[in-house]
């Protein structure tokens, strides 16, 4: 995401979009920092500035990363109920319920951030669904998750090494 996209989302001041945006940039690099507080305290003033979808997702992964499963779900949560269409959310809730060991629960998430119109990775929900269907023992259908995450983003690393280790263990 850039300015000019968070700029555009819904009503409010441009002033305070642009605070809010500042204080997004800041709140991810100290969650890329490994600094969990400071980000949270400033994705928390970005939301305050200007509410987004993205702003919620990415508290919520901050969460995560603090092992605060559940308060991430709920950030997930109102950034779906803010835009609908945006995609991440949904994955990521299916992620951390994959953390707390509730597979079928996860399925629909996945599916969901699958039919989104606003996605920028849509590999990331088939690699996730192959984990799923994986630790399941649906070979089938993990291979087949995997396969489409590569054809949706070839130089995903992830699900190259998920494919592979998949189809090797079956060999």
């Amino acid at each position: 995401m850039d300015l000019q996209d968070f700029l555009l989302q819904g009503e409010g001041r441009e002033e305070d979009k642009k605070d809010a945006w500042h204080y997004f940039q800041q709140a991810y690099e100290h969650q890329m920092k490994g600094e969990l507080e400071e980000a949270v305290r400033l994705y928390k003033r970005s939301l305050d500035r200007h509410p987004t979808a993205e702003a919620y997702t990415f508290l919520g992964w901050t969460y995560s990363f603090m092992g605060k499963l559940d308060e991430a779900i709920a950030e997930c949560h109102r950034a779906i109920e803010m835009d609908p269409e945006f995609g991440n959310p949904y994955n990521d809730i299916g992620a951390y319920l994959i953390e707390k060991g509730q597979f079928d629960e996860a399925i629909p998430w996945f599916e969901r951030a699958l039919q989104a119109r606003r996605y920028e990775s849509p590999a990331f929900p088939h690699l996730n669904l192959g984990r799923v269907f994986e630790r399941k023992g649906l070979w089938d259908k993990a291979i087949d998750a995997y396969k489409q995450a590569l054809t949706l983003n070839p130089d995903y690393a992830l699900a190259k090494r998920a494919l592979g280790r998949l189809i090797g263990m079956l060999n």
